[in-house]
């Protein structure tokens, strides 16, 4: 197997060959730009040519598999940046729609979903300040490791003695950026407690740290904040009751699918019934300002069994919808170990195509708009995860956080904080240590992430 690419420069065009030779035979494509691209500034250039190469190798992949690919010649996680861009620059979202298609082959249905969530994304983008950041905390714990997960998460059973001593190193943490961002006279737009699974931490463990969050950060504008409950088999009435207490705005409980059986086949140990209850004990909390997760593609899963799920989600009216699409993530013990134990093969990509397609059309119908999506390597049918949400209840952080439009300020293990000046689009990425351990002994570089973070928001508040 090998690609020859051939750039010829005449006096129209350039051209670009894409030439695939592959043991049953030779596909070739072609690309091009118009000449007087070559003399702009270097960067342009590179990109010009690169986009032109890959076009050409795009269309010869085609020609090899003998269709196109949902997202066409798009390989990376933020598709939707594409149209915020274009938008951003005074094209219509027809235009935009239009450029997907035709500059980088996305499919119809694609780009018209590409630039719902670009038209989201431009709707927040239009209420943040230079002044404020988004906030994400990492609670690296869950009950048990799901088989498609790769986060950085601990088992809790074999990391119990971690726990306290983590609660105490974050509410150190959050000590020291409150500090750091009050000097700065920064504030907090939206913030995010993920993991993991945050309520694997008891009703006090919570309280703790929600607690710091009011004594020491500056939250007086903090418009949202979501606590993901995730797994059901760790929310009670004490833990839901201390968020509420605390003032979170929306919780996350992902049941990933309704079906018992794949549900245990993925090692979920939780069943549907138990989504069931948890929703109810969380309608009296949060009402129905709830995000629900689901995953199409799951191995021993249907698409009647993914129906079955859409309906039954859809019965509990959450605020929020995200439907993911499997991915075989490296570290997951699903990629690890395969199939071996997960009751059944994967599902096909026409199967997982039409999971997708009837999620769509079931929550557009029951009044949901997609809002943010994203897209991972080793996808299932090579797809995509969409958040879809109810009339007023866009959660503003994954906008912001998936999009880049504002810093995002990371605390506790495994976080990363993304520096982000929009102007300039330049993104600086600050890595606190990756697992609980490290994160305990770690000190003196989380300081030192956490003092660069506030100086370099405070430059860009200032501009």
């Amino acid at each position: 197997n090998a690609v020859l690419f051939r750039l010829q420069r005449g006096e129209g065009p350039v051209r670009v060959d894409a030439l695939l030779f592959r043991p049953e035979g030779e596909y070739s494509a072609s690309s091009g730009f118009p000449a007087e691209k070559l003399d702009e500034p270097d960067e342009a250039v590179y990109h010009t040519v690169s986009h032109a190469l890959k076009q050409a190798f795009y269309k010869a992949g085609t020609a090899l598999l003998g269709h196109e690919l949902p997202w066409g010649s798009l390989t990376g996680v933020r598709p939707v940046k594409l149209p915020t861009k274009a938008m951003l620059a005074g094209r219509t979202a027809g235009q935009a729609r239009r450029e997907l298609e035709e500059e980088y082959r996305v499919s119809t249905p694609r780009a018209a979903l590409a630039v719902e969530c670009a038209q989201a994304a431009l709707d927040v983008n239009r209420g943040l300040r230079r002044d404020g950041l988004a906030l994400y905390l990492g609670i690296p714990f869950c009950p048990t490791r799901c088989a498609y997960c790769s986060f950085i998460s601990s088992d809790i059973k074999g990391a119990l003695a971690l726990v306290d001593p983590y609660v105490d190193a974050l509410c150190r943490e959050i000590q020291l950026a409150g500090r750091l961002l009050r000097e700065e006279h920064l504030h907090i737009s939206c913030a995010y407690m993920g993991g993991g699974t945050p309520t694997t931490l008891t009703a006090e463990q919570l309280h703790r740290i929600l607690s710091a969050v009011e004594r020491f950060l500056p939250m007086e504008r903090c418009a949202e904040f979501t606590v993901e409950a995730g797994r059901p088999d760790t929310i009670t009435a004490d833990k839901l009751e201390t968020l509420k207490i605390h003032n979170i705005h929306r919780i996350s409980i992902n049941p990933q699918t309704m079906e018992d059986h794949v549900l245990r086949a993925m090692g979920r140990a939780h069943t549907a019934a138990q989504i069931v209850e948890a929703m109810a004990l969380a309608g009296r909390h949060f009402g129905g300002l709830v995000n629900m997760d689901l995953i199409a593609g799951l191995p021993a899963d249907s698409l009647e069994g993914f129906g079955r799920t859409l309906d039954q989600v859809l019965a509990m009216g959450p605020a929020n919808i995200t439907v993911h699409t499997l991915a075989l993530k490296k570290g997951s013990r699903l990629a690890g170990e395969g199939l071996a134990g997960a009751g059944g093969d994967l599902c096909a990509p026409e199967t997982v195509e039409a999971m997708l397609a009837l999620a769509s059309e079931r929550l557009r119908g029951a009044g949901y708009a997609p809002y943010y999506l994203y897209r991972q390597k080793y996808m299932s049918g090579s797809f995509e995860n969409v958040g879809w949400a109810r009339p007023g209840a866009v959660c503003a952080y994954n906008i912001v956080m998936m999009e880049e439009l504002q810093t995002v300020l990371s605390l506790g293990a495994g976080g990363i904080t993304k520096l982000v000046d929009p102007e300039n689009r330049k993104i600086v990425r600050l890595n606190n240590p990756k697992y609980a351990k490290e994160y305990l002994e770690g000190w003196d570089k989380i300081a030192a992430a956490k003092e660069e973070a506030a100086d370099f928001q405070a430059e860009l508040a200032g501009r």
